[in-house]
């Protein structure tokens, strides 16, 4: 994708060509994030469905603040913002909602397995902006990394209610196998 608009923040066109690209992934994911919160949100059921509830509704408005973010970072590089709904399906980084969730903690574990993607993709990005030399669009994206990770343990805290429960730290499907087995044990 090239710049649409003219822009006078002074990095070279390529440079800010890719970095719309970049931002324009991460409208998209954050887009698809905020949609697949909300499922959670309306379809949740069970144990402490009050404050999960509640945690969603919250969870959902911080990524749709980031994706505005996201977009304007975008508009002012000379990009043209991608954050209609087709558009967010076509280029997002995750998964489809799993529609056989339904009881709270699944809700939960699919939701922490797609706020953990958003988190690589956003870290992913500042790494991009430290080696294109915009330390602009590397601080937005460190202060939306330091919310969605606060978000994360949020999350991640209603599945672990004991500091007992060893875990493999490699990742969200690793939460779905040790769930599984200590439950048939």
């Amino acid at each position: 994708m090239t710049t649409k608009f003219p822009s006078h923040v002074n990095l070279p066109r390529e440079a800010r060509s890719e970095l719309v690209e970049l931002l324009n992934s991460c409208l998209a994911t954050s887009i698809d994030l905020h949609w697949q919160v909300k499922q959670a949100h309306w379809n949740i059921r069970g144990n402490h469905f009050i404050s999960r509830h509640l945690l969603f509704d919250k969870v959902a408005d911080h990524v749709h603040e980031q994706a505005d973010q996201f977009a304007e970072r975008a508009g002012a590089l000379g990009g043209y913002a991608e954050g209609t709904i087709r558009l967010a399906t076509k280029n997002s980084e995750l998964e489809e909602y799993d529609l056989s969730a339904v009881n709270g903690d699944d809700h939960v574990r699919v939701i922490v397995d797609r706020v953990s993607r958003y988190a690589s993709l956003v870290r992913e990005g500042i790494q991009r902006c430290d080696e294109l030399n915009d330390p602009v669009t590397a601080d937005i994206l460190t202060q939306i990394l330091g919310a969605v990770e606060e978000d994360l343990w949020f999350l991640e805290s209603h599945l672990y209610g004991s500091a007992n429960i060893a875990r493999d730290e490699s990742g969200p499907s690793a939460i779905r196998e040790e769930t599984v087995s200590t439950t048939d044990a």
